[in-house]
């Protein structure tokens, strides 16, 4: 699971300089051009410890700013993201970013919001090159580390140091630390996944917020770290093609635990305080698009009449819904191909009962009464349903999310496709949430069971927020 909007879990080869070209002299106008700059909202006119504006930053200041971090990451990649990655406790903690720090303190009018977001990304870009340009300074071989471990050692001191120097050590400072170490080792020829174990053991927990490091400290990290390097024994190898993600994604699906996610949520119709779903479009999506938010929002009316009458869940209906997202003259057909996602990492494939197979997960949706209705629509539902009968709402909503993404069923807009399945799940007995910023903002996995369990769980959490919220202050 990552947040694509976060650069906590930036790779190497999504933020090299080498691979993703940006013109600093051009940036002004780029970001001028994007769909937000033309909604720069305006925050509310009381103090910054009113919590009015605490209210207002979170809500809908923050979506404007993810809006903002979607559409630089459409137009230059995704090492764009972290333009917000503030010092200390600013938007995102600990980062090396000073030209930002929260829509509370940097968004204003728009012209002075819209300079500091190109100062920030600019700065943020020049902090790569600079590593880019620290991290060629130190030529080193994985095959001859033996013979290099004094050189390994000095390369991570100094990065630490450099790091250091751009965090001031504040608050989550060593969290960029550890990520550049792993970019250092990963950009000479260590899997991230094994650079990111080997920082993490010679870190051994040892940096903290708003502590300075004392040299002897830096020194032995550094030295733990060369020390802990092996061998290479060649460079790395590239997955191999063919893997079918989708066929992971059907036999996880099956060994998901999805009785152990958390039931915080309940279980009855719930009408929230605000349309978290209407309003999230309005803001987030709106400001990509006009054209983008009217789809969907037409779209969530009609799959919102859709759950009224109890309208089974299957691609037929998804293709109802999506000709709203994207526009089309016509519903979208299902892929012919396979499909891609994730920069290339997870391909879908597909084969001639694709279709059907999804149909049959999608069924899966309906809890013991069907649509929330009389146990004699819970007769009629039929052995699919059945499946998905003992499975607790979240759980069932979660899981139709994850099956639309991993089916990937249309060419493009799978993610807004299934996001609206979740909300139509929900829908369909009786429940809208006050808020979807955990259910938008992620990627899961295709075969890790802990993602599903994590998706889940965030229904469950939203769905809990949204009932105590219904019910008002205690009394």
């Amino acid at each position: 699971m990552r947040s694509v909007l976060w650069p906590f879990d930036l790779s190497w080869d999504e933020v090299d300089p080498a691979r993703h070209p940006f013109d600093h002299t051009a940036a002004a106008q780029e970001v001028r051009s994007l769909g937000p700059a033309r909604c720069v909202p305006s925050p509310p006119d009381v103090s910054r410890v009113d919590p009015a504006m605490s209210t207002w930053s979170h809500g809908e200041g923050d979506l404007w700013a993810s809006s903002m971090s979607y559409a630089l990451m459409e137009r230059y990649g995704r090492w764009a993201v972290g333009w917000r990655w503030a010092h200390d406790e600013g938007d995102l903690d600990g980062g090396p970013v000073g030209s930002w720090c929260c829509p509370r303190d940097s968004i204003t009018t728009p012209e002075e919001t819209l300079d500091r977001v190109v100062a920030a990304l600019c700065e943020w870009r020049e902090w790569l090159e600079s590593l880019a340009g620290r991290f060629d300074a130190y030529p080193l071989d994985p095959a001859g580390i033996e013979d290099q471990r004094i050189l390994w050692e000095r390369a991570a001191r100094n990065l630490i140091l450099q790091v250091v120097d751009r965090t001031g050590c504040g608050s989550g400072w060593y969290g960029h630390c550890a990520q550049v170490l792993g970019w250092f080792l990963d950009r000479w020829g260590f899997a991230p996944d094994h650079a990111r174990d080997l920082v993490d053991e010679a870190v051994g927990g040892r940096f903290r917020s708003w502590t300075s490091l004392d040299n002897v400290l830096v020194d032995d990290i550094a030295e733990r770290l060369a020390r802990s390097l092996p061998q290479s024994r060649g460079p790395r190898q590239a997955a191999g093609p063919g893997i079918d993600h989708l066929a992971r994604w059907l036999a996880v699906r099956e060994t998901v635990p999805w009785q152990e996610a958390s039931d915080r949520g309940g279980e009855g119709p719930v009408t929230p305080v605000r349309d978290g779903a209407a309003e999230d479009i309005r803001v987030f999506d709106h400001a990509l698009d006009p054209a983008r938010a009217g789809g969907l929002l037409t779209a969530l009316e009609r799959l919102r009449a859709d759950a009224a009458h109890g309208a089974p869940l299957d691609f037929a209906l998804l293709q109802s819904w999506q000709q709203h997202v994207l526009g089309t003259a016509r519903p979208p057909a299902f892929r012919t191909l396979p499909a891609f996602a994730k920069q290339g990492r997870e391909r879908y494939g597909i084969a001639p009962d694709t279709r059907a197979r999804l149909d049959a997960c999608l069924a899966e949706s309906a809890g013991s009464t069907g649509n929330g209705g009389s146990a004699g629509s819970a007769e009629r539902a039929g052995s699919a349903e059945d499946a998905g009968a003992s499975l607790r709402l979240a759980a069932r909503a979660a899981r139709a999310f994850l099956d639309v993404c991993f089916f990937h069923p249309f060419d493009d807009g799978n993610a807004r496709a299934a996001f609206l399945a979740l909300v139509f799940v929900l829908a369909r007995e009786g429940v809208a949430l006050d808020g979807v910023s955990l259910l938008r903002r992620f990627t899961f996995q295709a075969d890790q069971p802990r993602d599903a369990l994590t998706l889940t769980n965030y229904v469950d959490l939203h769905l809990a927020e949204t009932r105590r919220g219904a019910a008002g202050p205690a009394s």
